[in-house]
Order: structure tokens, then C-alpha cells, then sequence
């Protein structure tokens, strides 16, 4: 039985921003994964964690899904605080990694190969109020060409440094103008089979 970490890290503002299609993504993800028999646990960052709990939970899960809003062209600050805490711990219990990967007697070991999560993958699932043509679009002037995936990559190398697989993730756009989000969140299930 596979298992299934959802880290869910939306960060409510009264009134604006209540997380409704953060959780509705997540209860997608969980019905999904259940019912293709697997375990699935669930951290939702912003009512509280225990970053030694969340370091076994890692360890435990074949499969981890951050699930969030993109704010200010990155996920919640409570994510960093989570992902500073949590690996940390992991660096510290030597349970994530040992090391960065290189060492004076190998000088061809190279860094963030000292992971220890091997076998494991990650994926982003997204919502954003920017369009898709936004991204991958060098006629855009704000990405320049760039994808979600160049906007991610400090989140994603965290976990390759770590030695997990990163997976391509999954976006809901325009959420607030000209979105199509329950089409977005029909077609997340045809997404995550590529996970399992």
C-alpha cells in the first residue's frame, strides 16, 4: 500500500482568502488516493505541526503533494518557517541527508547528492490568479519565458537535495478572472494516476 503526505500550506486572510479551493484540491487528492488503496496523511500547516512528526511522515510517504496558493510568486511564508523547521530536523537527525553530497577524499561527488529519500516523489499542485499564457511565453514581459517550474524551483530543490523525485506538477489558473477551476479540479484525478 502506497502511502500519501498532502501538505496543504494556504494561509487564510478573513474576508479575502478563505482556502475553499486549496481544500477543495485537497479533498480531491485524498478521495483519489484512497480510492486507488493508499494511505494518505494530511498536514495543514497553518493549524500547527511538529516538525520531528513531519520528518517521520516524510519518511513514511512514497508520495508528497504540497498543495498551495501562489502568493506573491511563491507559496505562503508559513511554508518556508514549515520547510526550515522540518528539514532541519531531518538534516539534523541525518534522516533527510548526510551531508551535501561531497566529500574531500571523492572530489567528483557532487553537491545535493548526500539525500537519503531516494524512491520518494513530489509534486506541486498550485492555484494561481495568473494565467496560463503567462508562463512558458518569452511575449510575456513579467516571466520572461520562464514556467511555474523555474517559479518552484526553490521549493523543488529542496526536495532533490534530499534525493526525491520531482514530479510535474499541477496548476489551476486565473482563478479570480477567466478560470475554468472545476474543470481544473475534474481533471486532477487524470493528473495524479501518473503518480501511482
Amino acid at each position: 500500500m502506497k502511502k500519501v503526505l498532502i501538505i496543504n500550506t494556504h494561509l487564510t486572510y478573513p474576508n479575502w482568502s478563505e482556502g475553499l479551493l486549496n481544500n477543495a484540491f485537497v479533498q480531491v487528492a485524498k478521495d483519489f488516493f484512497k480510492a486507488n488503496n493508499c494511505k494518505v496523511s494530511e498536514t495543514k500547516v497553518e493549524d500547527g505541526y511538529d516538525a520531528d512528526e513531519e520528518v517521520e511522515k516524510h519518511l513514511q510517504a512514497d508520495i508528497i503533494i504540497l498543495q498551495t496558493p501562489v502568493n506573491w510568486f511563491g507559496a505562503p511564508w508559513i511554508y518556508k518557517k514549515y520547510i526550515d523547521e522540518v528539514f532541519n530536523r531531518g538534516l539534523q537527525s541525518q534522516k533527510f541527508l548526510t551531508g551535501d553530497g561531497r566529500t574531500r577524499e571523492d572530489s567528483t561527488k557532487q553537491y545535493g547528492t548526500g539525500g537519503k529519500l531516494h524512491g520518494k516523489k513530489f509534486m506541486i499542485c498550485a492555484t494561481f490568479n495568473a494565467p496560463a499564457e503567462s508562463f512558458d511565453n518569452p511575449l510575456q514581459t513579467l516571466m520572461d519565458g520562464k514556467g511555474t517550474g523555474d517559479l518552484f524551483l526553490n521549493i523543488t530543490s529542496n526536495y532533490r537535495f534530499c534525493g526525491v523525485e520531482i514530479m510535474q506538477g499541477y496548476n489551476c489558473f486565473d482563478i479570480f478572472k477567466d478560470g475554468n477551476i472545476l474543470h481544473d479540479l475534474g481533471d486532477y484525478t487524470i493528473h495524479l494516476d501518473k503518480l501511482v
